[in-house]
């Protein structure tokens, strides 16, 4: 197996178009990133663990993670070693009386899992160059500040649509539940 590279959670971004939510992994001293889409449950999970929120009682991963403790295991780090149909595959490595286990595991679970017992994320180089992105480098330059709307590249825009896509949103909300509305003479 090839050495794997590290990586760490940049953001979690949520999809505007489904359910799905997007974990943005980003690989150390370079400017690649690797995205994987998870559900909204394992998201959340993730989000709470980064946020440090405390829970009254534990988690699902929080569960877990407890559990491997007190049978006397150590979590090691947490990998993400194939990508298949688009589907990721992963694993938790832990170490119990010196032999090493690999759990299998989603890598969003297993995400969660890292960011609570803070042990590395590291990703199989063969999935980083299947599946990871570079930030677009073609960013318009004052030179192209004066260009019409109508020759700038679409695809430059898409921040921008995601922005005006949430904004619309709450108003879709407010419409279609007239309830919710503070004020329902209005």
């Amino acid at each position: 197996m090839s050495k794997m590279i590290q990586v760490t959670v940049d953001n979690i971004r949520v999809s505007l178009m489904s359910p799905q939510r997007i974990i943005v992994l980003h690989e150390f001293n370079t400017n690649r990133y690797l995205p994987i889409w998870v559900g909204p449950y394992e998201a959340e999970a993730i989000s709470v663990s980064l946020q440090e929120i405390e829970m009254a009682r534990p988690l699902t991963h929080d569960l877990l993670k407890n559990t491997i403790t007190l049978l006397g295991a150590r979590i090691l780090h947490i990998e993400i070693i194939a990508l298949r149909e688009n589907i990721f595959f992963g694993n938790i490595v832990t170490e119990i009386n010196g032999t090493t286990i690999k759990i299998d595991s989603r890598p969003s679970d297993a995400i969660a899992i890292a960011v609570r017992a803070h042990v590395p994320i590291f990703v199989d180089p063969t999935v980083m160059d299947s599946a990871s992105i570079f930030p677009e480098e073609n960013i318009p330059t004052e030179a192209q500040d004066n260009v019409p709307p109508s020759k700038i590249d679409s695809k430059h825009l898409s921040i921008f649509e995601d922005f005006f896509d949430q904004l619309e949103e709450p108003n879709k909300k407010s419409d279609e539940n007239p309830e919710s509305d503070p004020d329902p003479t209005t």
